[in-house]
């Protein structure tokens, strides 16, 4: 159903149009208790089996939505109850910002992928904190809120842009995550060399452990696909070394390589997400577990489609598995089908919790 009314409705009009539409749908529905009572239990049953645990944090299963669907902290509770176990807000930046210029955001159907050069439209994190401040949860969820760098801030004074977000975030934030590595900001991939990560993240540790004094606000870093091999591991060796709880692999890439779709959509810059980015992303991810084994949480992210990715990045090392520009494609029930076809992978496998899962093709070729 949800593919007839794309190809009818969605696919003709303007990608970002779409999107503020269907959040505004999402929003709507949320707020009428009848009715988000209904979707919820017909689109986010629970498996006990799928129950999981990550820096602390106790979650409904390990299926979550990435950051970039709500950069404002405006739906979590309508994503929550469309069944994603955990939600992470953001990209939030230290000032309010526009993004780019229109038109930003293109769909490659044939690719099942997207290209967005939004550049981190938000509204500041003043704004999102007041709101996560004021809002009174109707589900339950885990949030994560991810941070960046305001576009005008100079790289020099990055590390001051991001501990001001931490500041006013962390309160609110079931874990932090540092973003260095959006293609669509100009010099934040930068960032993301260790000489350079590692006073960032030391910083945002201090300022969340300094205004969060009562619990340890988990914080990750957000790394890219496009990094080296060496630098992967160097990013590895540095969240083991300043004792980070976790790492996200991956965000959207600059390459294009392969795609199908019309060379008009395939030349417009920015970061490309969606099946393309599948196998190299599982690469980053297992070379990661590899490196770091038990000692970090590992997130998978870029490429997730339906219950086999999630359940491919479980076995390649990832405790919690997040998704979006799938959710494009398929729609509502997307996170429904997902859960019900991982546990379904679960029961037929030789592993008694997901948990047990995590890594295990890995540890075969070690």
């Amino acid at each position: 159903m949800y593919k007839i009314f794309f190809n009818l409705v969605f696919q003709r009009m303007d990608p970002e149009k779409a999107h503020h539409l269907a959040f505004r749908w999402i929003r709507l529905a949320v707020r009428i208790p009848v009715l988000r009572t209904f979707v919820a239990a017909a689109l986010a049953p629970r498996y006990r089996e799928l129950r999981t645990e990550a820096f602390g944090l106790r979650m409904h299963g390990p299926f979550g939505l990435a950051a970039g669907f709500d950069k404002n902290a405006v739906a979590v509770d309508g994503m929550a109850m469309l069944g994603f176990d955990h939600i992470e807000i953001g990209t939030v930046t230290g000032e309010a910002q526009p993004g780019n210029p229109k038109k930003r955001l293109f769909r490659l159907v044939p690719d099942r992928a997207l290209i967005n050069r939004m550049g981190f439209n938000n509204e500041g994190s003043l704004a999102v904190a007041a709101r996560l401040a004021s809002r009174e949860p109707v589900f339950k969820t885990v949030v994560g809120v991810n941070i960046g760098k305001t576009k005008v801030v100079p790289e020099a004074e990055a590390v001051g842009d991001y501990v001001k977000s931490a500041e006013r975030l962390a309160p609110f934030a079931d874990y932090l995550v540092v973003n260095v590595s959006s293609p669509n900001t100009p010099g934040l991939r930068n960032l993301q060399a260790v000489d350079h990560l590692r006073p960032l993240l030391a910083a945002v540790r201090d300022a969340a452990d300094r205004i969060v004094a009562h619990r340890r606000v988990p914080l990750l870093v957000k790394i890219a696909p496009d990094l080296a091999d060496e630098d992967v591991d160097a990013v590895a060796d540095l969240a083991v070394e300043l004792g980070l709880d976790g790492i996200i692999a991956t965000n959207t890439t600059i390459a294009r390589e392969g795609l199908r779709s019309d060379a008009s959509l395939v030349k417009e810059t920015g970061g490309l997400s969606g099946a393309p980015l599948k196998e190299r992303s599982l690469e980053v991810l297992r070379r990661l577990y590899a490196r770091v084994g038990d000692r970090i949480t590992l997130v998978g992210v870029g490429g997730v489609e339906n219950a086999e990715d999630v359940w491919q990045r479980i076995l390649a090392g990832a405790t919690l598995v997040q998704g979006y520009s799938a959710f494009v494609y398929e729609g509502p029930f997307w996170s429904r089908a997902i859960h019900k076809g991982l546990a379904a992978r679960l029961h037929t496998s030789p592993y008694a919790t997901l948990a047990d899962a995590v890594g295990a093709d890995v540890r075969k070729t070690a």
